[in-house]
């Protein structure tokens, strides 16, 4: 469900470039939230798996999504200073890299998804 869910973003995000409105635009809470629930569910069965007792379990997600929440602005600020960088250098980028990223997730995401569907057939 966690792939199909990123595969979700990245054709949300395909729309949104072609100029469609998607559910992310028009209820972004909900997406937000579901996303949440559905990898924290994700994520605290794995906690599980390894065996982690029970009561570590709400402060290994808390300190998990805090540590994903820096990566990712990290991750936001690096690609920002990139472009920026980029924009210094040329005047302008190719219209077509903008979709680049969305056709990327989307593809890994598939990947990933087709990769865990694979043993049940």
């Amino acid at each position: 469900m966690i792939a199909l869910s990123i595969l979700f973003l990245a054709s949300e995000l395909a729309k949104q470039r072609h100029g469609h409105a998607g559910l992310i635009e028009h209820y972004p809470w909900i997406v937000a939230f579901t996303f949440g629930l559905l990898h924290g569910f994700g994520f605290a069965g794995a906690l599980r798996e390894v065996g982690l007792p029970e009561n570590e379990i709400p402060l290994a997600l808390l300190t998990f999504n805090v540590g994903v929440e820096i990566g990712q602005l990290l991750f936001v600020g690096a690609v920002l200073l990139a472009l920026a960088a980029l924009r210094r250098f040329f005047l302008r980028l190719p219209a077509s890299i903008h979709a680049t990223p969305a056709y990327g997730i989307g593809t890994m995401a598939a990947f990933w998804w087709l990769q865990r569907m694979a043993p049940l057939f």
